[in-house]
């Protein structure tokens, strides 16, 4: 090729140049082509090197109409960066996950510990899709490209970084901040009321999948479109966009897993925990259809590598942190010192709150399951059975203490015989039963009988030695059984003022008993109507012999009805009001 072709090409391509890439991009590539080619050509002869500047000027040229590409790049990549508005980004969830409410930060039904929970295990029919939306139009994407691969080539990758970044950076975190995602730390977290708190967790857990799934998504995508071709610089670029939105996603899950622990952090622990790990590479709930929206998968190669670290050690925090709070747990059901008043010897509210609690921990079985084998090298079962054990240990350990308060000793039995049987009727019901086992079942079931029995041996022994015949004998001798007569309802021999006493001692006994036993509180219908059925079933027989031997003895007195006050029909009714937790008002007669 001559210097004179080469000039005129040079004309040529300077024309193009000069008009910019606005207008006609493609006629502007390839005159920057052309030109990038024939300097390439006549720079490495020799005899060329410093014709007239020639090349001098061409490559002044070329300089200029990189600059101009570069103007053009920062410009359609700025004039096409805005942020997503969060109703976009909810039409892109699968319809099991969208909000009731499209407010930006209000997620419906997803604030719940429970709701979230089941979000996660939904029936294969309804698939979990998540479709990234475009951040950037798809027929403007090639356009960019090609005027990076100009720029690349042209040595220019450190500005072409700089310019995605703080182009694509404040969008990303602007599109966060319409959602909802705020930057808090430990101290901001201490300071929420709970109800508070489990919202904004809640909420965090919904934007951590929209933030992965859909956000980072979308971009990961833009970078490998933009950049094909060059790995490294889209991986580069994809980091360094995205790590301050990341940052400020983690930071929120940092600042609970350093906060301080207590019983009612564990599920949304565990619910942190959970996101975490289905966002990583091998998702616990394995029939979801995540294709590639996995940590993992988006933040591959070396320069996402903090990235990825950060995530893992945000896992490992939380797993950390709900293990510790487990055995805090444990720990503080048998060190409760609540000072609550059950005065009528009903469940105690520690019993149905760790009940509750013990319920919950079984709708994690899978996430606990990872927990223990991260912590302990265990199976989730054999660790979740003996961890269920001890917490029923702790609180049968906790409410014999408590059972001591009582002065009654059949209060005592009453209240532990209401709170085990609670414990094992809920066990029964639940998924526990299986875990824990028949035997564990059974034996507890007896405990609960032994309670039952003490609280009738402590409570009617001293009444129903009132109807012994062991002591009725008048002083002037004779048997106290039936004598002279032969019969077996014969009170010969009896003293009529033993006898009148024992009928008033009867009386004042029982009605002190009424009165009292009626404010307790067997809560269990069941249970209460047995325990009533026990009690009449020693009372009423002993009761209508008594009379049926003793009563003509007194009714051959004065005033009968001062001494056999009660039929055993009366007695029987007033048996029916026992357990039934009325108050003193109610029990007067």
């Amino acid at each position: 090729m001559s210097l004179l072709m080469f000039s005129l090409i040079h004309q040529q391509a300077e024309a193009k140049i000069l008009k910019g890439p606005h207008e006609d991009l493609e006629n502007y590539l390839e005159a920057i082509a052309k030109l990038r080619s024939n300097i390439q050509f006549f720079g490495s002869k020799n005899n060329f090197k410093n014709s007239d500047g020639v090349v001098s000027h061409a490559s002044s040229l070329l300089n200029k109409a990189i600059s101009k590409l570069q103007d053009e790049f920062n410009q359609l990549l700025l004039s096409y960066s805005k942020p997503v508005e969060p109703e976009r980004l909810f039409d892109c969830l699968p319809n099991s996950m969208r909000p009731s409410s499209g407010s930006p930060g209000h997620e419906g039904d997803h604030n719940g510990k429970s709701n979230h929970h089941s979000e996660s295990h939904n029936s294969i029919a309804d698939a979990v899709v998540y479709t990234p939306p475009a951040l950037i139009p798809p027929r403007i994407l090639p356009l960019l490209h090609d005027l990076a691969q100009q720029m690349i080539e042209a040595g220019h990758r450190p500005q072409l970084l700089t310019m995605y970044r703080e182009a694509r950076s404040n969008v990303l975190e602007e599109s966060l901040q319409k959602l909802g995602v705020e930057k808090l730390n430990k101290d901001d977290v201490q300071k929420l009321q709970w109800e508070i708190l489990e919202a904004k967790i809640g909420n965090w857990i919904h934007f951590m999948r929209i933030a992965v799934k859909l956000l980072f998504a979308g971009e990961r995508k833009v970078c490998d479109q933009i950049f094909e071709g060059f790995d490294s610089l889209a991986e580069q670029c994809f980091a360094e966009v995205t790590t301050n939105s990341v940052s400020m996603l983690l930071s929120f899950g940092e600042a609970i897993a350093k906060s301080k622990r207590s019983p009612e952090k564990l599920f949304v622990l565990l619910d942190m925990y959970e996101i975490m790990q289905e966002l990583h590479s091998e998702p616990m709930v394995t029939f979801h259809l995540f294709d590639n929206l996995q940590i993992e998968t988006l933040f591959k190669g070396k320069a996402c590598a903090a990235i990825r670290d950060a995530a893992m050690a945000l896992t490992k925090r939380l797993a950390q942190t709900a293990q510790e709070t487990f055995g805090d747990f444990e720990e503080a059901v048998e060190k409760d010192a609540t000072k609550t008043a059950v005065t009528d010897g009903t469940v105690h509210p520690l019993t149905s709150y760790v009940i509750n609690y013990v319920k919950f921990l079984f709708d994690y079985r899978s996430t606990l399951k990872q927990l223990f084998q991260e912590f302990e090298g265990g199976t989730d079962s054999s660790q979740l059975a003996t961890v269920t054990m001890r917490i029923m240990q702790a609180l049968q350990i906790n409410l014999d203490g408590k059972s001591k308060q009582y002065k009654d000793p059949a209060l005592t039995h009453l209240f532990l015989m209401n709170n085990i049987h609670y414990i094992v009727r809920s066990v029964r019901r639940s998924e526990a039963k299986d875990l824990l086992g028949d035997d564990w079942v059974q034996r507890h079931r007896r405990i609960v009988q032994q309670h039952a029995n003490q609280y009738k041996r402590n409570a009617w022994a001293k009444i129903l030695q009132c109807l012994s015949i062991q002591g009725l004998a008048s002083s002037g001798g004779g048997s106290s059984n039936a004598g002279g007569d032969g019969g077996a309802g014969s009170s010969s021999g009896a003293s009529r003022a033993l006898v009148k006493e024992r009928f008033k001692t009867f009386n004042v006994m029982f009605e002190e008993l009424h009165q009292k036993q009626s404010q307790w509180t067997v809560p269990d219908s069941e249970l209460r109507e047995s325990l009533r059925l026990a009690v009449a079933e020693v009372l009423m027989p002993a009761y209508r012999s008594f009379v049926k031997r003793f009563g003509p003895l007194v009714e051959s007195g004065k005033n009968p009805q001062k001494y056999i006050k009660y039929t055993a029909e009366d007695l029987d009714r007033m048996l029916g009001e026992f357990f039934e937790g009325k108050n003193m008002n109610e029990t007067k007669r």
